[in-house]
């Protein structure tokens, strides 16, 4: 499987509807402490929004409505993979990516054969308190060579300038969060990105 380069991480449908009208083709609705009618109605709006642009929308987190609203791909962290029920996801025709921070992880994340691995943080990152410290390119290269034809996800203070070195490591997608929403510009910042990953 071939994945786009760029892989926005965003936490609103708007947000989402912005980078597939610049022409973003993978993104992730990632939407944290908000009510289930907030989360479904979001949900629907951003997968219809990529449904036109035939771009590919990743839900963090929330297996059952992603199975519910029929999203082709799901997103799921180590602490998700304790409650998900993978087989009815697998059952569902869903895609699935996984994070993973250190070996043990990786394993539990090869068994399940996913879709893609994500590797994380890259570099320090501000967009959440993490127990990892940054792995750096070297574990990113690591990564690539253990997990084969799995494409792999950089994910974790990356930006436009460090794109190409996690490129080089061996990262097939890179996923970017604050790099564009903190940004002055963002539609500047994701035509950069695009342009970078092109």
């Amino acid at each position: 499987m071939t994945l786009p380069r760029f892989y926005p991480v965003f936490d609103s449908a708007d947000w989402v509807a912005r980078g597939v009208a610049l022409g973003v083709r993978l993104v992730q609705l990632r939407m944290k402490d908000q009510t289930p009618e907030m989360l479904r109605s979001e949900t629907q709006r951003a997968l219809d929004v990529c449904r036109i642009e035939s771009a590919a929308l990743v839900i963090n987190d929330h297996w059952e409505l992603a199975i519910d609203l029929k999203a082709d791909w799901l997103h799921l962290g180590q602490e998700d993979l304790d409650t998900a029920d993978i087989p009815a996801i697998r059952r569902a025709g869903i895609k699935l990516g996984i994070s993973t921070h250190d070996h043990a992880e990786l394993d539990r994340a090869l068994a399940l054969a996913p879709d893609y691995i994500a590797l994380g943080p890259v570099y320090p990152t501000i967009l959440k308190k993490m127990k990892w410290h940054e792995q750096g390119l070297d574990r990113v290269t690591e990564w690539k060579a253990k997990i084969g034809d799995i494409p792999l996800c950089a994910i974790g203070g990356m930006s436009v300038e460090r794109a190409p070195g996690a490129f080089a490591a061996g990262a097939d997608t890179v996923a970017a969060v604050t790099d564009i929403t903190l940004n002055a510009d963002p539609d500047t910042r994701m035509r950069e990105w695009l342009k970078v990953c092109g």
